[in-house]
């Protein structure tokens, strides 16, 4: 054997293949990793960190405690009691196992890791984080003008309350007064996409339900009010129609005759889906009496929305703290009684209708004048002065290029969407792009309920309670 083909001395490190750990929990033991050959490839252990679920014996009292939703609140000096807990199987009679994040009923990249008694889900833990987008940070680096386009992309079933909770945020840091036509016309827009959100969520959650009928019914619905949309913004979604100062045109010829075929049409439809769903037995089996919570859990978990009013608190920000023209319409505040997944059906059902109701009284009120506000620091020129105008071409193009600056401020303005409570914090440095914005997501906040909803029910009812919860991922990990 020749030196360059000698076996390395005992001190030597000889090439192998590195094992990555699971992130170790607080006070868990770890038996230290065997060697890994190069034949055998990379074996990686994944972790979530504090997201995991980890086995029972390897979890504190405190955190089961509050998986298993024994605790909301704690009044200061309270001591948490693992022996509380009424779940008493041993780590030996569970198993572990993950619903997601590929998985369709998860209404997107959600990861729920679910401890089974056989088919009894003892705890549950939602786990985000897999579709970071980064979009509060990126609004720091786009003008107030670009603002709409990024945020309306958060919450890709309602965008239009998106741009206008963004839209009302700076609007109430210029201290500026909107004309009354844009408000109704804003009305009007975020009315007819709460209607399309809960189309579509009568849709994915019939089959949800092994409902293929429902399916295709809400899609449909669904669809004339995006080709309305289509012909009032050019785009079927993620429109930026609503932007600071207004709206980005006026509502096209004949809008009302298209607007009242779509009330028209919706509304019988309506009473087919009751037939169809309501008086089902199948279907009230799978939902009444699941995924119950009580409004004083609600109301701990800060839940806001469908999931709220189920519970029978009646909080609508529309009628709690009035935006826009939402005093000057008449309109039913629907809610449940049981919290069930039932109730939160009935409750996204009628509000469909309620909206249509509004939609009517809209069409009847819609006042002539401005869709925006005509301040030419805000306001960039009608289209036409361009061709006729070099200041009017100069302005245009720094509204565009520059933006306009904001005054020094902070706010906070919420505005009630599809999911709940949809809030922008706001806060300026006096140039033209926002020096911080946070968005307060419904769906971040209404996942906390997960595991109180799961707890005690069969694997087969977590897919019915997370729909029932109607989360958009894309506002959970903005």
């Amino acid at each position: 054997m020749t030196d360059n083909e000698r076996e390395p001395e005992a001190d030597e490190t000889a090439p192998h293949v590195d094992t990555v750990l699971a992130t170790p929990v607080s006070g868990a033991e770890y038996d230290e990793p065997s060697p890994v050959g190069t034949e055998r490839g990379l074996i990686i252990e994944t972790s979530e960190g504090a997201q995991e679920l980890f086995p029972r014996k390897d979890t504190g009292s405190e955190e089961i405690l509050r998986e298993a939703g024994a605790v909301l609140r704690l009044p200061e000096g309270v001591i948490l009691n693992g022996d509380d807990i009424d779940i008493e199987q041993t780590d030996d009679e569970t198993m572990i196992i993950n619903m997601g994040p590929q998985h369709p009923s998860t209404h997107g990249v959600l990861r729920l890791m679910i401890e089974l008694d056989g088919e009894t889900v003892l705890r549950t833990k939602p786990i985000i984080g897999y579709l970071h987008t980064g979009m509060e940070k990126t609004a720091e680096e786009l003008t107030y003008v670009q603002g709409s386009t990024n945020v309306t992309r958060m919450d890709y079933l309602s965008p239009l309350h998106n741009e206008l909770v963004l839209s009302l945020a700076v609007e109430a840091l210029l201290g500026i007064e909107m004309p009354a036509r844009s408000d109704w016309i804003r009305m009007l827009m975020v009315e007819l996409n709460r209607m399309s959100s809960h189309l579509m969520w009568m849709a994915t959650n019939g089959m949800d339900h092994a409902s293929t009928s429902m399916m295709i019914y809400g899609f449909r619905e669904r669809e004339m009010i995006l080709a309305f949309f289509e012909k009032t913004t050019g785009l079927r979604m993620n429109h930026n129609f609503i932007r600071p100062g207004g709206t980005a045109a006026d509502l096209p010829d004949g809008w009302e005759d298209d607007v009242t075929i779509i009330c028209d049409t919706v509304l019988p439809r309506l009473d087919e889906y009751d037939e169809l769903l309501t008086g089902q037995p199948l279907f009230r089996q799978r939902s009444e009496g699941i995924g119950n919570l009580s409004a004083e859990e609600a109301l701990a978990l800060a839940l806001t929305g469908p999931l709220l009013r189920s519970t029978g608190v009646p909080w609508d920000l529309r009628r709690a703290m009035p935006y826009l023209r939402y005093d000057e319409v008449e309109f039913d505040v629907i809610v449940g009684t049981f919290g069930d997944n039932f109730d939160r059906y009935s409750i996204r059902l009628n509000e469909i209708r309620e909206s249509i109701r509004i939609v009517r009284q809209i069409v009847e009120k819609m006042p002539a004048g401005d869709y925006r506000v005509q301040d030419k620091k805000v306001t960039p020129p009608p289209r036409g002065r361009i061709d006729e105008s070099m200041e009017a071409l100069i302005h245009h193009f720094k509204v565009f290029t520059e933006g306009f600056r904001v005054p020094e401020g902070e706010v906070y303005v919420a505005i009630e969407s599809p999911r709940g409570e949809l809030g922008c914090y706001l806060v300026s440095d006096g140039s033209p792009k926002p020096y911080r914005m946070h968005i307060r997501g419904p769906s971040f906040v209404n996942l906390q309920a997960l595991p109180l909803m799961m707890r005690g029910g069969l694997l087969a009812d977590a897919v019915v309670a997370c729909s029932s919860v109607d989360p958009v991922m894309g506002e959970v990990d903005r």
